[in-house]
């Protein structure tokens, strides 16, 4: 037998051949990024344009008359930009690209004879035609958002860039001005007049091309993005809603999360039968699905399969937040997806809660010194309220908000009292013996959403400022007692994240590891309710179910954690919007395969 290494051509052939057609676009966006910051590096700094470098930079129209740093700087800011595009793989992108390395080829070839600029273009030209079907993603869900960003985002990057123009040209300048006249040089010289700086020669023009190119790119974008059609955010169509409410009739009992589906803020993909469907929301290019697909288990590959077939096709990221071991078991083998425990919910059996025992002592002191305070409890379904009532309770929710922005995402319905939501429960606590303020004697609410015939799972916990601690605590156990005549038997609290390793990190033994992780998700309990949720839920001495979150790959993970902050609020980043930016009521978006198969129909 022989020992050699079998010779494989194929190798070779392959070197030949070029990269795989699914790694062109990203490719192709890292060339377009380093040639946008070299072409602005060409643009601003004066000697960098006559070094050898300058050649790869001369992908777009460069420098030629008297406009060469201008347009240097320029193309540079329009490559940066363009190159984010190529990689999510953006159908328009590819159209600006096609459409700009031709013109800047023929620039370098009549305009400055550069064999070398006109074949860097083709070279990037050539891979996205011979791969063109690659750059097939549909654009983003649209918002008149995005304008003020770029606005902000363009004018911070527009005055610091100007700064370095105007301070490289230092030597040229005439006098020794002051940081207080250079900034306000560049800010006249964004708005297109000139500045109080002035400069020997030609420099002048330069700096003030310079600016004005600039300004002209961040006003340009900005009208684009405000006054382009816009694509309205995804929400349930009531259609949608009453084949989910349908699903969840039927199978609503298998995850205390499916009826977290119905919030309206969210888009949902039905697989091919019906049987089944996955709920999302896009948030910064992540497609976000919450929980286990709804419906039948058999019927869960078809949904999940839609769901993956719209974020190819819109070059989103996909993630599951908050599903469970099921769940997760099918999601990575129906996709190919990683799963890592995201941490443990809380479920209390009915059957087996009492107030009774060393281990239950402090809840038990709590509720009873309450009652003792004179309050009073009141657990009904939302259907048996009053609508005098239920309004009262409805603004009351809103005004004892702890913030300005409606927080949740995976565990929260969105809305309470709706008439269309009229299985959930609701827990009320009363003084009887205050002077009735402006919601009567209202003290403290917890709503529940159904979960199957026999569950609730917790949506909101929301409590006058002024009334005594223990409010929630209180309304639990009133919920948990008087579960049986509703017919519940089982009742899911709050998601505990990290809940095992705070858990174990307190343990005798804990390796220094654990503890330093455990001491991180204490000292990030300052910001975020990690520590305080877990010891809450711990009260009432729940069984503990693991929760998971799927993803594609380790480096989504930090985009996927920020998507999902947004998603839940505690990250905003939205701004007042002026009159004409404020989005405006528009048409339902159809997804892809809405689209496709209506295109099918008409054939």
């Amino acid at each position: 037998m022989s020992d050699k290494v079998p010779h494989r051509p194929g190798r070779v052939r392959r070197m030949f051949r070029g990269p795989r057609p699914e790694a062109v676009p990203a490719l192709v966006g890292r060339a377009c990024a380093v040639v946008g910051l070299l072409d602005i590096a060409a643009g601003v700094f004066p000697r960098f344009r006559h070094s050898r470098m300058h050649a790869m930079a001369e992908v777009l129209p460069g420098s030629f008359g008297p406009f060469a740093a201008a347009l240097s700087l320029s193309v540079g800011v329009l490559l940066l930009l363009l190159a984010h595009g190529l990689k999510r793989r953006k159908r328009r992108a590819w159209r600006a690209a096609v459409a700009l390395l031709p013109a800047g080829a023929a620039a370098e070839f009549v305009y400055r004879h550069s064999v070398v600029g006109v074949i860097i273009s083709l070279a990037l030209l050539a891979p996205l035609l011979i791969h063109r079907r690659e750059f097939a993603a549909l654009p983003d869900p649209r918002s008149r958002w995005r304008a003020l960003a770029n606005f902000v985002l363009m004018s911070a990057g527009s005055l610091g860039l100007g700064m370095v123009i105007v301070t490289v040209h230092g030597h040229r300048m005439v006098g020794n001005p002051s940081v207080a006249d250079r900034l306000t040089h560049v800010v006249y010289g964004l708005s297109g007049f000139e500045g109080p700086v002035d400069y020997q020669g030609s420099t002048s023009w330069t700096v003030a091309f310079s600016l004005g190119a600039l300004g002209w790119l961040t006003a340009v974008t900005t009208v684009y993005l405000a006054f382009r059609p816009e694509h309205p955010a995804a929400h349930l169509t009531e259609e949608d809603e009453s084949r989910l409410r349908a699903l969840l009739a039927k199978h609503g009992g298998r995850d205390s999360l499916g009826h977290f589906a119905l919030r309206r803020d969210k888009a949902v993909v039905f697989s091919p039968s019906g049987k089944a469907a996955v709920t999302y929301r896009v948030v910064s290019s992540v497609m976000l699905a919450s929980g286990d697909p709804i419906g039948d288990v058999e019927a869960w590959p078809g949904a999940i399969e839609r769901f993956m077939d719209e974020a190819r096709a819109h070059s989103w990221t996909p993630a599951v937040m908050g599903c469970s071991e099921t769940g997760g078991e099918v999601w990575t083998r129906e996709t190919g997806l990683d799963a890592l425990e995201l941490g443990d919910e809380a479920v209390v059996d009915v059957a087996d809660f009492s107030l009774a025992g060393r281990a239950m002592r402090n809840v038990r002191q709590m509720v009873k010194r309450i009652e003792r305070a004179g309050y009073e409890t009141r657990v009904r379904r939302i259907r048996d309220l009053g609508s005098t009532e239920l309004e009262r309770i409805r603004r009351a929710a809103e005004d004892w908000r702890g913030t300005d922005t409606e927080r949740g995402f995976s565990m929260a319905l969105g809305r309470i009292g709706d008439r269309a939501d009229g299985d959930c429960l609701i827990a009320t606590a009363h003084k009887q013996d205050d002077a009735p303020g402006e919601y009567g004697d209202l003290k403290a609410i917890l709503h529940f959403v159904p979960w199957g015939e026999d569950g609730v799972s917790l949506d909101l916990m929301r409590r006058d400022r002024s009334a005594d601690p223990g409010m929630n605590e209180l309304l639990i156990v009133a919920a948990l007692q008087a579960a049986p005549k509703f017919g519940i038997t089982r009742v899911s609290l709050n998601f505990a994240m990290f809940r095992s390793a705070l858990a174990r990190g307190e343990k005798i033994g804990a390796g220094p590891v654990l503890r330093a992780w455990r001491g991180l998700l204490v000292f990030l309990s300052r910001w975020f309710q990690i520590e305080s949720l877990y010891k809450f839920n711990a009260k009432f001495q729940p069984r503990w179910e693991p929760r998971f979150v799927v993803y594609r790959a380790s480096a989504d993970l930090p985009r996927i954690g920020f998507a999902a902050m947004q998603a839940e609020g505690f990250v905003n980043l939205a701004l007042p919007l002026p009159r004409f930016l404020r989005r405006r009521t528009a048409t339902e978006r159809p997804c892809a395969h809405s689209v496709a198969e209506r295109d099918v129909r008409a054939a």
